[in-house]
């Protein structure tokens, strides 16, 4: 809506000159014998501006700049070749005309190697470019399995996270895919990851960017752990996951990576050895005579010689806690087993 007021404005501008020039006592040329023929045509023309605002509105500020410095840079070039050539091509007979196709030529090939090339020599060319100004420090690269988990727009909404959210294209692919599966849990879990996306796309306390990572075509055989890793290195940040085994890949190369399963156990209520703890017996475990409950939030407790109280609750003691970023598991014996 401000663009087509400033071009409304523009053009009452506009208009109100050219029909001062028109309407002047000594009108230039032949102003004065066509006066609305010629404020029709300076009209127009004055509005060249505002089609090439429109026009240029589809171009990003990296193609404008490679254009512009591509035209400079081959003017030059094309302009020192010339003179180079100026003693060689002078017995010639079309020097007009060779000099002609090298002021075409060196130009062209300076824009198109500009335009496929600007990725690459960003510190090297001098181009002009904005770029959004992002919360935070390093950016977060989202992995499948923490978009399907949910929990990451859960931590977005308690505004730990103040640094950008980057998913790539090919992350975004595979949850379409999951989205699409026949099989009916699937089919869900990539729609609960799409709705997850969408939901942290609609959150103002945080910046979500889909990314392209370079030599997206080379590096399509590659597995999608790794291509995760890849572009951590590349943009510098983190891997956020709660993938046991892209955990351990990403550390071995070197790639800091927030593990969900680890945030949640580091916020969960510690029990230390030879705490009380009350549970529900739910079945039997692996070694005979446990049983084995769960706590609130999930946390498997596996107690000892509790087998008969199945279906029943169960005082018990903690032993030990074996905690990592698969999980936690708490051991403990019954209470009254303990004190006898």
């Amino acid at each position: 809506m401000l663009f087509i007021i400033i071009r409304l404005l523009y053009l009452i501008l506009c208009a109100s000159v050219v029909a001062m020039i028109v309407r002047s006592e000594n009108p230039p040329g032949l102003i004065g014998d066509y006066p609305i023929t010629s404020f029709v045509v300076l009209l127009a023309i004055t509005q060249i501006a505002t089609f090439a605002d429109v026009l240029l509105r589809r171009f990003s500020l990296q193609v404008i700049s490679a254009v512009y410095f591509g035209l400079l840079v081959g003017w030059l070039l094309s302009n020192l070749l010339n003179q180079a050539l100026d003693p060689a091509i002078t017995d010639l007979t079309y020097v007009r005309e060779i000099k002609i196709l090298t002021s075409i030529i060196v130009p062209y090939l300076c824009v198109t190697w500009l335009l496929h090339t600007k990725d690459d020599f960003r510190f090297i060319i001098p181009y002009v470019e904005f770029s959004k100004e992002v919360k935070g420090g390093r950016p977060y690269i989202l992995d499948t399995s923490a978009i399907i988990d949910g929990r990451i727009a859960d931590m977005v909404e308690t505004n730990v996270l103040d640094s950008e959210l980057v998913v790539p294209t090919f992350v975004l692919k595979e949850l379409q895919n999951i989205a699409d599966s026949k099989e009916k849990l699937r089919r869900n879990r990539g729609r609960r990851g799409l709705d997850v996306l969408a939901k942290l796309q609609a959150n103002q306390n945080i910046d979500v960017t889909m990314h392209e990572p370079q030599n997206e075509d080379g590096a399509k055989n590659a597995s999608i752990d790794q291509r995760l890793v890849e572009t951590a290195m590349q943009l510098g940040g983190r891997v956020i996951t709660n993938d046991f085994n892209l955990n351990k890949v990403a550390s071995v190369q070197g790639v800091d990576v927030v593990n969900l399963n680890d945030v949640a156990n580091s916020l969960k209520p510690r029990y230390l050895p030879g705490e009380r703890m009350q549970i529900k017996v739910i079945k039997e475990g692996e070694t005979a005579g446990q049983g084995v409950g769960y706590l609130d939030d999930g946390t498997m407790v596996v107690c000892e010689a509790a087998s008969s109280l199945i279906g029943s609750d169960a005082d018990i003691i903690v032993t030990s806690v074996l905690q990592n970023s698969a999980g936690r598991m708490i051991f403990g014996k019954l209470w009254e087993h303990h004190e006898n």
